[in-house]
């Protein structure tokens, strides 16, 4: 293996189970409020705009939305220290912190927990600032 690829092989690793949470995201989303509304909406083309009303629901859309809303520039950032490295080892620090963080939150967005989800939420965005130190250090 060369060392490109052998640098690259944990931040791969990283991308790839984020895609394994983002896909849980959005299947737990989906069937959530497919068990509210029905499987006639899920198959249908959802014109009628309705949403479910289920606080569970609720929040798992919402989780959802946060996580995607950060996700791009993760992913972005991965590639980048993949391809240019990591000399200190910060952006893997950050990324393993950024990725513990958003599979914390889930269950505590889920379960409606204020404040330490939030706390949670800020241990992912500190993992983004460290996987950016990771690229300039």
């Amino acid at each position: 293996m060369d060392t490109i690829a052998s640098h690259a092989t944990p931040y791969v690793a990283l991308l790839a189970v984020s895609v394994v949470l983002l896909v849980l995201h959005i299947m737990l989303q989906g069937f959530l409020a497919t068990r509210e509304l029905g499987s006639q909406w899920n198959a249908g083309p959802r014109d009628e705009g309705l949403k479910p009303k289920s606080p569970l629901a609720g929040r798992a859309e919402r989780a959802s939305s946060n996580y995607r809303e950060t996700y791009p520039a993760v992913a972005g950032l991965l590639l980048a220290l993949a391809f240019y490295g990591d000399l200190a080892g910060w952006g893997l620090i950050g990324g393993w912190l950024w990725l513990t963080c958003r599979i914390v939150y889930l269950p505590l967005y889920l379960a409606g927990i204020p404040y330490l989800r939030s706390l949670v939420w800020l241990g992912s965005l500190g993992g983004i600032g460290l996987m950016m130190l990771g690229l300039f250090v």
